[in-house]
C-alpha cells in the first residue's frame, strides 16, 4: 500500500480545494492584469493579500517559477519576533508580529501561531550592555521586552546550562510575546485568501524579461507567454537582484546560503524559542518534537539550497556547550534557502529608477518574522505611492548615506 507524508496529504487537499483549481491548473495566464507579483513566498503573497483585503485591487497575478512556497518561506526556522534597536525595524517587525497574532481568524486557516516567547541570550559583557539597550529603546518604541537575568534564563529554559566554561549566560533579552508560526500553511492560508478574492498564482512560471516603454514598465516576458500589466512588484529575496537586471538597474545586496536542520522527535523538553549569537546558533522544539537549529550564514556568495557538513558541525559545537542533551540527537534532514543581505542588514522596500517597478527584499536572515507586516506595506506603496512602514528603507538610503543599521539584531541569528 502506497503511504503520502502528512505534507503530501495536505497539499493535495489544498488542490482539490475549489478556490485552488484555477491556481494549480495548468493553463496560460490572462493577458492582462492591474499588478503582477513575481514570487509566491510569503511576502509576495502577502503583498497581493493586503492588496484586495485594504485596497480593493483584486486583478493581480502572483508568478512563481517554482511551486507555492517552495523557496525561503518553506525553507526558514519559524522565528517571530519584533525587538529590534532602529525605529524603522521595530515598527515594520511589530506590526508583522501583531498581525500574525490574529492572521489565522483573519484568513480563517490556522496558521498554528505559538507565542511561546524568545530569549536573545548576552555571553558576553558586549551583549549584556548591547541588549539592555535594545530592551531601553523596545520601551521607547511601545514593544515589550525585557532583560531578565540568569536565574530567570535557567527558570524559562531548564535544560539550558548556564554555567558553560567558555561562554557562561550572563542574562537575556526576554520577549514573551513573540513565538514560532507553521511557515507552510503562512503560505497555503495567504493563497487561498488570495484566489478566493479572484487573483491568480501561477506556478512553473519563470519571469525571463521585463517590458519597458521608455522608463516605465508595461509588462513581463515568462515561460508561459507575455503578460501586461501596470505595476510590477519584485518579491523574489536571493534572486532579487537578477530580476532587477532584467529590469535594467542594480540592487545593493548579495545572496548567500542560510542553513537549518531538525534533530529526530523526543519529548517535548523546551517551550521558548532560544537565540545565542555569540556562539552562531538558535534553538527551538517544534509541535512534532523534532529540535529546528540554525546559525550563521555561508561565508561565501552562492545560490545554493542545499546544506554542509562543515556548517552543521560549526553550529552544533557551538550550541552543544550550552545545550548538552542535543549531543545525543540525530540529525533528522537538513536544508538551506538564499537570502538576500544588504550592506545594513534592513530591508528594501521601494520604487525603482523604472516607474511602477516595486521592490521587496533585502530580509537577510529574518524574512519570516516579517510577512504580514510587509505585505501591509507594500501593498499600501503599490497601490497609494508611499506608506509609513516602507518610507525609511527606499533604494535611496544607500546613495545618502542614511543606514538602518540592525548588524547586532539581525546580521547573525534570526
Amino acid at each position: 500500500m502506497r503511504r503520502f507524508s502528512a505534507f503530501a496529504i495536505a497539499r493535495e487537499a489544498l488542490r482539490n480545494h475549489e478556490g485552488w483549481g484555477r491556481t494549480w491548473a495548468k493553463r496560460p495566464p490572462k493577458a492582462r492584469y492591474d499588478v503582477v507579483i513575481v514570487g509566491a513566498g510569503g511576502h509576495g503573497l502577502a503583498t497581493a493579500y493586503y492588496l484586495g483585503k485594504n485596497f480593493g485591487v483584486t486583478n493581480v497575478a502572483i508568478l512563481e517559477k517554482g511551486w507555492l512556497g517552495g523557496g525561503n518561506t518553506g525553507r526558514n526556522t519559524t522565528i517571530i519576533r519584533s525587538n529590534y534597536l532602529q525605529d524603522p525595524s521595530a515598527a515594520i517587525y511589530e506590526k508583522s508580529r501583531s498581525l500574525y497574532e490574529t492572521l489565522s481568524q483573519d484568513l480563517n486557516y490556522n496558521i498554528m501561531f505559538s507565542p511561546r516567547g524568545v530569549i536573545m541570550l548576552a555571553q558576553t559583557e558586549h551583549e549584556v550592555r548591547g541588549y539592555k539597550r535594545t530592551a531601553h529603546a523596545n520601551s521607547l518604541q511601545g514593544v515589550t521586552t525585557e532583560w531578565i537575568g540568569p536565574a530567570r534564563v535557567k527558570e524559562l529554559c531548564p535544560i539550558m546550562n548556564i554555567e558553560g566554561p567558555r561562554y557562561p549566560v550572563l542574562g537575556g533579552l526576554w520577549q514573551a510575546r513573540g513565538g514560532t508560526a507553521r511557515h507552510d500553511a503562512v503560505a497555503w492560508g495567504l493563497a487561498r485568501a488570495c484566489t478566493d478574492m479572484g487573483m491568480d498564482i501561477i506556478q512553473k512560471c519563470e519571469v525571463t524579461g521585463i517590458d519597458r516603454d521608455g522608463d516605465r514598465v508595461t509588462g513581463v516576458q515568462t515561460s508561459l507567454g507575455a503578460i501586461a500589466c501596470d505595476k510590477l512588484g519584485l518579491v523574489v529575496a536571493g534572486h532579487s537582484g537578477v530580476l532587477a537586471r532584467m529590469a535594467g538597474f542594480r540592487l545593493p545586496l548579495e545572496s548567500v546560503a542560510l542553513q537549518a536542520l531538525v534533530s529526530e522527535p523526543i519529548k517535548p523538553c523546551m517551550d521558548v524559542v532560544v537565540m545565542a549569537n555569540t556562539v552562531h546558533g538558535y534553538m527551538s522544539q517544534s509541535d512534532k518534537g523534532e529540535m529546528v537549529i540554525g546559525g550563521g550564514t555561508d561565508g561565501y556568495n552562492n545560490y545554493t539550497q542545499r546544506g554542509s557538513f562543515h556548517h552543521i558541525e560549526e553550529t552544533l559545537r557551538a550550541l552543544v556547550e550550552t545545550f548538552p542533551m542535543i549531543s545525543r540527537l540525530r540529525m533528522l534532514r537538513q536544508w538551506g534557502g538564499i537570502v538576500d543581505v544588504t550592506g545594513d542588514r534592513s530591508p528594501i522596500l521601494s520604487k525603482t529608477p523604472v516607474e511602477g517597478i516595486f521592490v521587496n527584499c533585502g530580509w537577510g536572515t529574518g524574512g519570516f518574522k516579517a510577512i504580514p507586516g510587509s505585505g501591509w506595506g507594500m501593498a499600501e506603496l503599490i497601490a497609494r505611492g508611499h506608506s509609513p512602514l516602507t518610507e525609511a528603507f527606499g533604494m535611496e538610503r544607500f546613495r545618502e548615506g542614511r543606514f538602518i543599521d540592525e548588524s547586532v539584531a539581525a546580521g547573525v541569528a534570526h
